[in-house]
């Protein structure tokens, strides 16, 4: 009798523990899901940051062609070839913005498979850098024929002009660096993140 009121009651301790079992399983898998949204929000936030910034990127290329050609040609009767050299610049900046921002512009982006979002992060982020081995010369061979074309004005406004324009320069380039380190950094969070992720599963 005693011994079979003792199995009664060791069942009633094992479903009892099984239930609290089950319910604790429960609670850690919701605050699994709460913590992988959380974090794929948090990463689909800064990809969003290097879209926007891509967008700016690509509007500022078109505004300044028609701006250069008002300044360049129609104000201060540069060449009209320096212009479409100028607009070549900006093309080619729109055409790399452009197609690194592809990897980041879907706002769903962190719903997909985050191995080969990790593996798109780090493409981007490789193109990002190596675009500075086309962009730094670039520019440098711009502002030598911006000099070269001022020069060849008697004006004492396009000499000015010029002073003003290397000024801009240089506080552009100072911009540009930070926005550059600032992405990078960016990319590097989403990808450490996603191998945090997915080192656990």
């Amino acid at each position: 009798m005693n011994t079979e009121f003792e199995n009664n009651t060791n069942d009633a301790q094992l479903q009892d523990m099984r239930q609290q079992m089950d319910t604790l399983k429960k609670k850690l898998d919701k605050q699994t899901i709460v913590s992988d949204r959380y974090i794929r929000q948090s990463m689909n936030r800064t990809a969003g940051k290097i879209s926007r910034r891509y967008r700016f990127i690509m509007t500022l290329c078109i505004i300044m062609i028609p701006y250069t050609y008002f300044v360049f040609v129609s104000n201060l009767g540069l060449s009209f070839l320096f212009w479409i050299g100028t607009c070549i610049l900006m093309l080619a900046c729109f055409g790399a913005t452009y197609y690194n921002w592809r990897n980041v512009k879907d706002p769903n982006l962190m719903s997909n498979n985050l191995v080969e979002v990790s593996q798109k992060m780090a493409n981007a982020k490789k193109f990002d850098a190596n675009w500075l081995f086309f962009g730094i010369p670039a520019v440098i061979v711009w502002l030598a024929w911006l000099t070269w074309e001022m020069y060849q004005q008697d004006s004492e406004v396009a000499h000015a002009m010029l002073i003003g324009t290397i000024c801009g320069a240089t506080i552009g380039a100072i911009w540009g660096f930070s926005m550059h380190f600032q992405t990078q950094r960016q990319y590097q969070k989403i990808i450490d993140t996603i191998e945090d992720i997915t080192a656990d599963e």
